[in-house]
This record gives structure tokens, C-alpha cells and sequence, in this order.
């Protein structure tokens, strides 16, 4: 072989000096992370957004998942819980524990407190004072400030309690403090942050998942003939590589030597594997069946299909509109007027108010920032989110995310895949007729017998046909597969062949009385193969992929709500319109590819369509990634369950109807909890900077304010926990 001596001296240049294993170590230190958000935003290593305080993640995804802020806010969390918890068990004891602990309740709670605040909450606190310093004021300024005059107050009234006017000691003559408010709204944060870290790193979860389809190392074919297993990373264009039954192949090339049948299902979303022979392109990661072949490697580390699908995901993953913009443009405003009242209040209690005047602005400031606490504001998205999402669980659909959630009510126009999401996507036996002499069942005993040897999945779908009708299969005595057309063998004495046109024409046997026949059921969507016995055509036999049960239902439905739909398959043109008739699908596509879905999408979008996806396959992750909406079938691959931002749990296209009909309702409730949020602020924090003084003599106590603030809450769990019983 004349091509070994270039593979040796490409593996002795491997070996004598990896480039990537010198080059990794100082590579591993500079990652460069960008935010979801604003992807403008990149710098070398972790940290947070400087313009919406959320962490950034790395550009690229590996294989390797870690998260060392998560670990660190776990950590906050967990340590300082019992802390919490202990001083929120004191201050609502209802004076239970005065007797033991007496003066010095407020210094346990404050002792208590502290930690959670000061150690648990530093994050924020440095989110809140960068969100200052930039001058883009967000929801950490908010929490921080309420946080941190939360806090302040208590320790002032503490340590300085003589400072306070009596109207606003207890009874036993200490002014109140709200140290478990601090720390609750810290572990509360802290806990929601760890949900959203957790939810995020599914977005790198579709790319790893692409990642780990690659094999590891390929088997590399030297001078000498001899075989060794090398990194993948080592493989060049031009080597020989060797491919073993049931490995995956390493890179793209084509096939120099052998045969086989090889599972492209994660290209083509098709489940038939495809025979491969000499001069047949192979694609990386794909799985070899049974048979062995060499392969020239042609395209290698970032040229490979593979690598190009992961990039497609990983920008389109990048290219999605940000959810809840509105909520961050609010905030901000929002968090400019309650501290421009704040310090109004102040000035204007402490320049004109009665004496101790400063004293009393001081309170009336606090209050204004403890009323307008960010609890009501933070959970009135959150709160719709939650519920809304277990509801929809229990109905089998998945939301990754809430801007799935928010967007799915506005989608007009849905990508549907064929395979294994509008039909089974498993080939099962359809037909068996004869033709001459034989009867159904002697057709299906023969070629059941024959196919006994075969791999393929068509073959599959034939033995497991006859046995469940119970008959007694016979052992070839000869067998001999024909690549990509069919069997042939010797069955109790009888010659017979069983494939397409192609292996007929080939044997010399007139097909044409059945030609008719043989269109017609093709054009129904059916397989069709040809069984001959002794040089006579005697029947036909089919295998199809059935239409699932609850899929014209679904479109019937999804029609209804005005949706626009589109068929994309890597099928042939004809299965495909053959079901799409069937579904009245008008619009449909065959023989499309990744990029080809991808770029259907990306083509509707500019249109001002919003579109959502609807796949199985890993062929149709960069569409999925793509979309407005992404939508999984939940029996289909992970990497597309990842790459979606919906999953239907049983692969059932009603749940979009149901998700369609949640997403409205809670949108709308989510309007709903934020009109509460704001109008608590504005109802309280008027009275709390003290506008009905002049008239009634009344302040707001930082007690009343506390109170408010918690039924602002209330008011937003409440209305949310409606959704729980939205009918769908």
C-alpha cells in the first residue's frame, strides 16, 4: 500500500511532538466568556455583566461542565440557611423567647444575621455598587439596597437604640430591627440564582452532548500495515483509518476498502442505516454497524459535519433576543425613583420636620426603601414562571426556560420534522401481497427465513411480523447480502431474492406486472421489496412509518389557533408530501439537511415570521436552536431535548396546543403580579415618605412598611398559584 508511507511519517510527527498538548495548558487559563444577555460583552475569564449583573459564560462550550460560581453560591447558601432560619424562628416567636433572652434579642438576631448578609450577600453587593457605578441600575441595585438599609437600620437601632423616637419602640423599649428580613431576602436570592445557574447550564448541555457523539481516538493504519489506536486530535486529511463493527467512524472521509451499513440518524434523522462500499462517503460519529471498512479521512477537527452542526448551535443559541427586557427597562426607572424619594424624604423631613427632624427622616427614608423592597417586584415573573411550568409537567410538556414560556403564545408559523415527530419513526410491517401460487404466509415465512441474517432495519421489521403471527422461521442454508439492494439465499430448498427493482433487474427478473402496484404503495408513503423464488416473481412486501395516532388531532388543532405549518424531512419528496396530504400540510420541504432547516428558519425570521421548531433528531438541532422556539420530542435524542427549549414528553404534538394555551395565561398573569408589585409601591411608598402626615398626623413605620411589603408578596404568590388549575 503506497499510502502507508505517508501515514507513517504523519504518525511519527504525532508522536514525537503534539502541538495541542503543549499549547492547551496556557489556553485553559485564557477562556473567554461573554454574556447571555449582552453579547457584546466578552472578557477573559468568569465574572459578571457589568450592564445586567448576570454571569457570564465561556464563548465555547467543551466537554468539561463546572460552574464555580454556582459551587460558590451553593456554598453561601447552605452554610448560612440555619443562620437564617434561627433568626427568622426568633423575630416571629411572638415574644416567646423575650424572657431568655431579653435586651439581647437584637444582638442575637444581629449575630445570627450578619454572616448571611455580609458574607452570603457580598455578591450582590458588589453587583448592586457596579450596577451604581456604571449608571445601569438594574434588579441587584434594588436588592442591594434593600438589603443594605434593611441591615443598616437594624444594626444603627442596636447599637444606637436612643437615637430612635419612643413612638417606634416595643413594648418592652426596643426599637424594632429586621435582620431576618436581610437575611431572608439574601437566601431567597441565593436560591434563586442557584435554580437559574442550574437552568442556564442546559444551554451548554445541547453542544456537549454533539460533542460526546466524537469518538476519542481513532485507529490509525501505519507503513508497515500494523494498526494503532491515536487521539482524534492527531488524525490528519490523507490517513487511513480503520473502522471496526460497532464503532463510530472518527472523522469525514470516504470508504478505500469493505462494506457495510452505517446509522447516519444523528445527519439525516432517518433510522435506516445506509450501506456503505468503496468510493461512499462517511461522515464523523456516525455509527458503523456490522461490517469493516477503511476510510481515507478528508475533513478533520473543525471542517468535520459535526463540528459545523455544533457551530450552527452554538450561534443560534448566541443569536436569541433576551427575555423580560421590559421587566430590566422598568426596573431600572423604578430604582431611580424610589432613591430619589428616598433622599427627598430625608432632606425634607430633616430641613423641615418636627423635632428630632433628621431622626425622623431618617425612619421615613428607611421605610420608603423597605416598602419598596424588590420581593413583590423579583417574584412576580418568577412566581407565573414556577407555577406555570409545574402545571405544564404535569400535562407532559417541558419548559427549559421562561422565555419559551413568554414567546410560544406569539409563534405563528411551526417547522415540523417528519420522522419520529409526525409519524412513529420506527419501520414496522405494513403489507405482504402475493403474486402467483404462494399464499401471504408462505411470502412471509420465506422471506422472514431469509432475512434471519440481515442487519437492516427493513429485515427487522419482516421477522418480527412473522413472529408474531407465530410461524416457524427455517434456517438458510446459504445467505449473501447485496449492497444497498437487497438478500439472497436458499430457503428449504428454494433460491430466493428479496430487495428492490434494482437486485431484480440485476437477477434477470420481470417485475413489470407488479410495477404499477409497487408505485402505488410507494406513493402511500411505503417501502416496498420484491421476494423471487426460483428466477418468479411471487409477491410483494412493505414496511412503513405510521402517521402516530394523536398527530392529526394535534395540526387539526394547531390549524385552528391560525398557526401557519411547514413540513422539513430529510425524507424523499414523495413519502414526504404522500404525509403531508395525508395531514393537509400544504407547505412541505424533502431532502433537506441541518443547514438546510436552519436556513428555512433563519428565512421566515427575516420575513417577520416567529417561528417555532418541532424535531426528534440531531439533524434538527441547529433548526431547533435556531427558532424562536425550539420544541423536542421527548422520545427522540438528547441532543435535541437539549438544544429545545420546549420538550413534549411523550413525543405527542397536542402538548403544543396545551403549551400554547398555558403561555397565554401566564403572561397574562404575569401582567397581572407586576400591576400588584407596582401598585403596593405606589399606594405605600407615598405614605411611607409621610404625604399623610400634614393631614392625619400618621407615619409609616418601618414595621407597617415590612408588613406591606410582605403582602405585596402574598398578593403575587396567590394570583400565581391560580395558574395551577388553568384549564387547557
Amino acid at each position: 500500500m503506497n499510502h502507508s508511507h505517508k501515514n507513517h511519517e504523519h504518525c511519527a510527527h504525532a508522536h514525537s511532538k503534539n502541538p495541542q498538548s503543549e499549547v492547551a495548558p496556557p489556553l485553559l487559563a485564557k477562556v473567554e466568556y461573554t454574556c447571555p444577555m449582552h453579547p457584546e460583552i466578552r472578557q477573559i475569564g468568569a465574572g459578571t455583566c457589568p450592564k445586567c449583573g448576570m454571569a457570564l459564560e465561556p464563548v465555547q462550550v467543551t466537554t468539561e461542565q463546572s460552574n464555580p460560581e454556582l459551587t460558590d453560591f451553593r456554598q453561601r447558601f447552605w452554610w448560612t440557611l440555619p443562620l437564617t432560619l434561627l433568626a427568622v424562628f426568633i423575630a416571629m416567636s411572638g415574644g416567646l423567647l423575650d424572657g431568655w433572652l431579653g435586651a439581647k434579642r437584637a444582638w442575637v438576631e444581629m449575630a445570627l444575621a450578619t454572616p448571611a448578609v455580609l458574607w452570603a450577600g457580598l455578591p450582590f453587593f458588589v453587583r448592586g455598587w457596579q450596577s451604581l457605578r456604571k449608571r445601569s441600575l438594574n434588579m441587584w441595585t434594588l436588592i442591594a439596597i434593600g438589603v443594605g438599609v434593611a441591615y443598616t437600620y437594624s444594626v444603627v437601632a442596636t447599637l444606637a437604640p436612643q437615637l430612635f423616637p419612643a413612638s417606634f419602640r416595643t413594648m418592652g423599649g426596643q426599637v424594632a430591627v429586621y435582620f431576618e428580613a436581610a437575611a431572608v431576602i439574601v437566601s431567597l436570592t441565593l436560591l434563586g440564582q442557584i435554580l437559574e445557574l442550574k437552568a442556564r447550564s442546559e444551554t451548554g448541555a445541547a453542544i456537549r452532548s454533539l460533542l460526546g457523539l466524537a469518538p476519542k481516538t481513532a485507529r490509525v493504519i501505519r507503513a508497515d500495515n500494523s494498526e494503532a489506536d491515536i487521539p482524534l486530535s492527531h488524525v490528519h486529511i490523507g490517513d487511513h483509518l480503520r473502522v471496526r463493527p460497532g464503532e463510530k467512524v472518527p472523522v469525514d472521509g470516504v470508504v478505500i476498502e469493505g462494506s457495510s451499513a452505517v446509522d447516519e440518524s444523528m445527519l439525516t434523522g432517518e433510522p435506516m442505516p445506509v450501506r456503505k462500499s468503496i468510493n461512499d462517503a462517511l461522515i464523523g460519529a456516525s455509527l458503523n454497524t456490522h461490517g469493516a471498512l477503511i476510510m481515507r479521512a478528508e475533513k478533520v477537527g473543525s471542517d468535520t459535519v459535526l463540528a459545523q452542526i455544533v457551530q450552527m448551535v452554538s450561534n443560534a443559541q448566541r443569536s436569541r433576543a433576551p427575555m423580560q427586557k421590559l421587566a430590566d427597562k422598568v426596573a431600572g426607572y423604578f430604582v431611580a425613583v424610589v432613591l430619589a424619594i428616598a433622599v427627598l424624604t430625608f432632606v425634607l423631613w430633616g430641613v423641615w420636620g418636627p423635632e428630632p427632624s433628621w431622626v425622623f427622616g431618617l425612619i421615613n427614608a428607611v421605610a420608603v426603601l423597605i416598602i419598596a423592597c424588590p420581593c413583590a417586584l423579583g417574584l412576580a415573573t418568577p412566581m407565573s414562571v414556577m407555577v406555570a411550568t409545574g402545571r405544564a409537567a404535569q400535562q407532559g410538556v417541558l419548559f427549559k426556560d421562561a422565555s419559551a414560556l413568554e414567546q410560544l403564545r406569539t409563534v405563528d408559523t411551526l417547522i415540523i420534522d417528519k420522522t419520529g415527530t409526525l409519524t412513529e419513526g420506527k419501520p414496522i410491517f405494513h403489507s405482504v401481497i402475493s403474486i402467483g401460487a404462494w399464499t401471504e404466509s408462505e411470502i412471509l415465512h420465506a422471506a422472514a427465513s431469509l432475512d434471519q441474517g440481515s442487519e437492516h432495519p427493513l429485515a427487522h421489521a419482516i421477522v418480527q411480523e412473522a413472529r408474531r403471527r407465530d410461524l416457524k422461521l427455517s434456517t438458510p442454508t446459504e445467505f449473501e447480502s447485496t449492497s444497498g439492494i437487497g438478500v439472497r439465499g436458499q430457503v428449504d430448498e428454494q433460491k430466493l431474492l428479496l430487495g428492490n427493482t434494482a437486485l431484480m433487474d440485476e437477477a434477470g427478473i420481470d417485475t413489470q406486472m407488479a410495477h404499477h402496484l409497487a408505485d402505488t404503495l410507494r406513493e402511500q408513503g411505503a417501502s416496498v421489496m420484491y421476494l423471487a423464488a426460483e428466477q418468479q416473481l411471487i409477491g410483494l412486501l412493505t414496511v412503513s412509518d405510521p402517521i402516530k395516532a394523536s398527530t392529526p388531532d394535534a395540526i387539526a388543532a394547531l390549524k385552528t389557533q391560525g398557526i401557519n405549518l411547514i413540513m422539513a424531512t430529510g425524507d424523499g419528496i414523495n413519502t414526504a408530501q404522500f404525509v403531508a396530504q395525508q395531514l393537509g400540510i400544504e407547505e412541505v420541504y424533502g431532502e433537506v439537511r441541518p443547514a438546510d432547516k436552519e436556513a428555512l428558519v433563519q428565512r421566515l425570521q427575516a420575513q417577520g415570521k416567529i417561528v417555532a421548531m418541532a424535531g426528534d433528531g440531531i439533524n434538527d438541532a441547529p433548526a431547533l436552536a435556531r427558532a424562536d422556539v425550539g420544541i423536542a420530542m421527548g422520545t427522540g435524542t438528547d441532543v435535541a431535548m437539549n438544544t429545545a427549549k420546549l420538550t413534549l414528553v411523550k413525543g405527542d404534538l397536542r402538548g403544543i396546543v396545551s403549551a400554547r394555551q398555558i403561555s397565554q395565561a401566564t403572561v397574562r398573569n404575569m401582567h397581572q403580579n407586576l400591576t400588584f408589585a407596582f401598585l403596593y409601591n405606589a399606594l405605600g411608598v407615598p405614605i411611607a415618605a409621610g404625604v399623610l402626615y400634614p393631614f392625619t398626623g400618621m407615619l409609616l413605620s418601618p414595621i407597617i412598611a415590612a408588613l406591606a411589603m410582605s403582602l405585596s408578596s402574598v398578593s403575587v404568590v396567590g394570583n400565581a398559584l391560580r395558574l395551577r388549575s388553568q384549564r387547557t
